[in-house]
């Protein structure tokens, strides 16, 4: 099945009480580890970012930076792992609750924004973790900012794609991510519409259903990921900042300065499965260690490790999945967990 095989078409129009459910959502803290929410400053506006573990700054720290279709919340169980960590979770611009913020988007302009998020909200450098095009969004942090970064954890992300270099930049989002592109052109009705969207969906429904000890994180995710627009739900990534960003994820200039230029200890987590749950996925060992051989910095710099049995998705937003690369950066910050 792919990911948008289900239906869009939808009733009239979203009720006063689910509207309501959603956009309390939006703003609510309960959903796990001492979490809270801030509004920081950056060109534009407010960015939405959420934090979760320890209200020391001086605490052991990560700064978490999310997918190209995602937000701070997916988060969820990989904060929830990182036991005695800060996790500082900001929303992306053009996502989540920093939907409205203005672009230009793209690699440079997001790891200015993370800057400006740990420079209010870090007492000093931190690793920082990147999922998916969160991933590239590091890389670019820590050649831009090397003062705010001590080392990057990469999650399924960071090396360039492996996308014909003669596509178009809609080609390219086409390419990498078709399905996640119609996903953000459906609209819906309800949350349990949305619900039932994602319960499908090849890669992740089995993997967030009752009983399995994510459902009410991923409840919360997606909850969180609705806007309401014209009497009914949207996804609330813009389109466009997908598609600026997703353009760079073959190798924009300031991503490969940054790949020829890494100073930091680095460490890659990748999968076999990719975004649909299947084989192959977006990297894979030879294609990681081709990249080792032709950049000296990555080979000095940068470790790669394979989580098993998990796709895109379930490497961070799932039990094995988070648990695993939570004890990696563990190890990275010098804890020893629980």
């Amino acid at each position: 099945m792919s990911e948008t095989a289900q239906s869009t078409q939808a009733p009239a129009a979203v009720t006063p009480q689910v509207a309501a459910h959603v956009a309390k959502n939006h703003s609510h803290t309960d959903i796990g580890r001492s979490y809270r929410q801030h509004q920081i400053p950056v060109p534009g506006g407010s960015m939405t970012v959420g934090v979760w573990g320890p209200e020391d700054p001086a605490a052991p720290t990560v700064l978490a930076v999310h997918g190209v279709s995602a937000s701070h919340r997916s988060f969820g169980l990989l904060a929830e792992a990182l036991e005695g960590v800060r996790v500082i979770a900001p929303d992306l611009r053009g996502r989540g609750r920093s939907n409205l913020l203005p672009g230009p988007y793209g690699m440079p302009v997001h790891a200015d924004d993370m800057a400006a998020v740990l420079q209010a909200l870090s007492a000093g450098p931190v690793t920082v973790v990147g999922h998916s095009m969160g991933a590239f969004v590091a890389l670019v942090l820590a050649h831009r900012h090397r003062s705010l970064v001590n080392s990057a954890v990469l999650i399924d992300g960071g090396i360039p794609l492996d996308v014909p270099a003669e596509l178009t930049p809609d080609q390219v989002v086409q390419a990498v991510l078709g399905p996640v592109a119609e996903r953000l052109a459906m609209r819906f009705t309800s949350v349990d519409q949305y619900r039932t969207f994602w319960l499908e969906h090849p890669a992740l429904g089995d993997s967030w259903s009752d009983g399995r000890g994510t459902a009410a994180l991923m409840e919360d995710y997606i909850t969180y990921d609705l806007e309401l627009e014209d009497q009914l739900l949207r996804p609330a990534t813009q389109y466009e900042a997908m598609a600026q960003d997703t353009a760079e994820l073959q190798g924009g200039g300031a991503l490969l300065q940054a790949l020829n230029e890494l100073e930091v200890p680095t460490r890659l987590y990748w999968c076999r499965r990719g975004l649909l749950g299947d084989e192959p996925g977006l990297y894979n060992r030879q294609y990681l260690t081709d990249w080792a051989d032709r950049v000296p910095a990555l080979a000095h710099q940068m470790a790669t490790e394979e989580v098993p049995d998990t796709n895109h998705y379930t490497i961070v937003m799932a039990p094995a999945g988070a648990a695993a690369v939570a004890r990696g950066i563990h190890a990275e910050l010098g804890l020893h967990q629980q």
